[in-house]
């Protein structure tokens, strides 16, 4: 990449994270474009679409959470490994709005770039749950898809419910009760 190229690059990606800090998700790529100083073109040139940039917004998260599942997978108890993990997942969705509906919305596509980082936390979560469902303390019949998905849902009840900051750790724990072997 050109270096002009690789600043627009990195200006888009710095004025998208702050947008979508600022206004969710569904902010407005027309005000990301101007203040990050190119054009519409320009975006969309390095990002087809909306679902392109939040990927590529969401790379360094997705490390930290994938790092934080290898810190987690020798855990002496994979149960409370698991959960510990559920939980920085669900902090991470409550981090910009609306990310926890775009998350839901690729959660059964391949295709997509969200559906990329969504893949590897896929994975990561499924050695956590194998190694708990091993140790005896989850249930057989729970999948990794149904975790995310719940994951998702409860981040997306908290940011429905800002004036309840105790909701999705209360939604968590009653989720937790009903995966128990």
């Amino acid at each position: 990449m050109r270096a002009d190229a690789r600043r627009n690059h990195e200006r888009l990606l710095a004025e998208a994270r702050a947008a979508f800090a600022a206004h969710g998700t569904d902010a407005s790529l027309e005000d990301i474009a101007r203040r990050a100083g190119v054009g519409i073109g320009t975006l969309y040139r390095h990002f087809p679409s909306r679902e392109a940039l939040l990927g590529a917004v969401f790379q360094e998260a997705l490390t930290a959470l994938l790092d934080r599942s290898a810190d987690l997978a020798e855990a002496s108890d994979p149960c409370a490994a698991l959960v510990a993990w559920l939980r920085t997942l669900i902090a991470h969705a409550g981090e910009y709005r609306g990310l926890s509906v775009a998350l839901m919305s690729v959660s059964d596509g391949r295709s997509s770039a969200l559906a990329e980082c969504s893949e590897p936390l896929r994975a990561a979560g499924m050695r956590l749950l194998a190694r708990a469902q091993e140790a005896g303390r989850v249930r057989a019949d729970v999948s990794i898809a149904d975790l995310m998905k719940l994951t998702n849902g409860i981040a997306l009840a908290a940011e429905r419910s800002p004036e309840d900051p105790e909701l999705a750790d209360r939604l968590l724990d009653l989720t937790v009760r009903g995966l128990r072997a």
